[in-house]
């Protein structure tokens, strides 16, 4: 491997902290690093450097060798070295074989995927879950599963809503207690069913409660008739109706709800009338989700 004879006095030059130009990121012109007037003191200098050598590559530069590497991110060919050997290991740059050049690796799209998979789904959802709310129901809901909580990614509620209860975007509560939970638990293979229902925390404020054995009987029921139905658990007085949304495997990515006031209509009759448009929005959201191929959840 390259090796060079200036790495000491670079690092005496990174300690003492002024503020300098450093060689040009790809496509962006050149780059300060910060000087001691600065955030500095909170800068973690190797992962800045890490991610200075993830972004040297670009589509013109897909494979180089270490010191192509160290003038692509402005670092030295001994910190660099480091570096490649670190993210070699983690899985995102690999060695091209019977050569000495490297090259990123697929693991870094993961990371964009992550990021817009839960972006992307909220878009698809959104308008279809609009579509909801109206006369039916006064809220309608999308929630991922996120270990062992659903996490409200995407939220409509009617204009001038009369609903007790304040779910926003980024609520989370836990799987085992929100209807909307119980539809896309039942849908999961039972050894992460079970390894959820085990995590659940504890301490959260329920009204009506379910026994791990009511549980159980309700998460059945929702798998045979493929919805959640029930008032919730929380006593405010909702009715609150849940279908998953299924990938082409059958696997839950997601669950839409729909909720009004228990007082306005019977289980029954919400059922009859919320039923079909819920499963029809899902159906909707999952031909989206199996299209754009990109949605990701955590389990």
């Amino acid at each position: 491997m390259e090796r060079s004879p200036s790495i000491r006095s670079s690092r005496n030059r990174e300690a003492a902290g002024a503020a300098r130009v450093t060689a040009p990121r790809p496509g962006n012109g050149t780059r300060l690093e910060p000087g001691p007037n600065d955030e500095s003191r909170n800068l973690v200098h190797s992962l800045s450097k890490g991610f200075r050598v993830l972004e040297a590559f670009s589509a013109e530069r897909t494979e180089m060798t270490l010191s192509e590497i160290a003038r692509a991110a402005g670092i030295d060919p001994g910190t660099a070295f480091r570096m490649l050997n670190t993210l070699v290991m983690l899985g995102y740059i690999a060695r091209v074989p019977e050569s000495r050049r490297f090259r990123l690796t697929l693991k870094v799209l993961d990371l964009g995927l992550h990021a817009i998979g839960r972006a992307d789904l909220r878009d698809l959802a959104r308008p279809i879950l609009r579509s909801l709310v109206g006369e039916i129901s006064e809220a309608a809901s999308l929630g991922v599963l996120d270990s062992a909580s659903v996490l409200y990614v995407e939220r409509v509620r009617a204009g001038l809503s009369r609903l007790s209860v304040d779910i926003r975007i980024g609520t989370s509560i836990p799987a085992t207690i929100g209807i909307i939970g119980h539809a896309i638990l039942a849908f999961l293979p039972a050894s992460d069913r079970a390894r959820i229902i085990a995590a659940t925390p504890a301490g959260t404020i329920v009204v009506n409660p379910l026994s791990k054995a009511a549980l159980s009987r309700t998460l059945e029921h929702v798998r045979q008739r493929g919805y959640a139905l029930h008032d919730s658990l929380f006593g405010n007085g909702l009715r609150v109706l849940a279908v998953p949304v299924l990938d082409r495997d059958g696997y839950p990515v997601a669950s839409i709800s729909v909720a009004a006031p228990a007082v306005r209509m019977s289980i029954d009759e919400f059922r009859t009338l919320a039923l079909k448009p819920v499963q029809s929005a899902a159906a909707d959201i999952a031909r989206a989700v199996q299209a754009s191929g990109t949605i990701t959840t955590a389990v």
